[in-house]
């Protein structure tokens, strides 16, 4: 076969593998806009990813796009949808399915309210901290001068009569 006939080979090969192909957006079904915004709320649980199961998206390898388990999670969630469960309802369908890991944002009560309160308060914190120390520091310097205290002047005799007992005993 010459070189010529290997290309057109090749180009045709490459022509009916792209049309024969189904595109991304025939594989993955499609979901209401309240599923897909409640998948932004609930982390993918593939293990391979940190992201919320609406927005998971694998580059590289053999594939881009949802993984299956994010898919799963998505089909799930349009399925709540549209029996007319609430967003809560299926929020707590998916901490009893995956533990309460699953939620991208803490609930705001009990000890995960400290993960709500601790990104403002420990900055404040710090910050008291810091202007406390400089105003100490800024005081220190401003200490009044011993004149005024009242401990300058000469030394009294009993001070000066040990020092000359000490300079005589070398």
């Amino acid at each position: 076969m010459t070189r010529h006939a290997t290309i057109l080979t090749s180009a045709a090969a490459l022509v009916l593998l792209c049309v024969a192909a189904p595109s991304r957006a025939q594989q993955t079904p499609a979901h209401s806009a309240r599923a897909k915004e409640l998948g932004k709320r609930v982390k993918c649980m593939c293990g391979g990813c940190n992201d919320a199961a609406g927005s998971c998206y694998h580059s590289g390898g053999t594939f881009s796009g949802p993984c299956p388990k994010a898919l799963e999670m998505l089909t799930n969630i349009d399925a709540q949808v549209a029996s007319g469960a609430s967003d809560d309802a299926i929020l707590k369908s998916a901490v009893q399915e995956y533990g309460p890991t699953v939620l991208i944002e803490p609930s705001k009560s009990g000890f995960n309210l400290a993960a709500w309160i601790m990104p403002v308060l420990v900055p404040l914190i710090a910050l008291f901290a810091v202007w406390e120390t400089v105003r100490k520091w800024r005081h220190r310097g401003e200490q009044t001068p011993a004149a005024e205290r009242g401990t300058v002047g000469a030394p009294s005799r009993e001070l000066l009569d040990r020092v000359q007992r000490e300079i005589g005993k070398d």
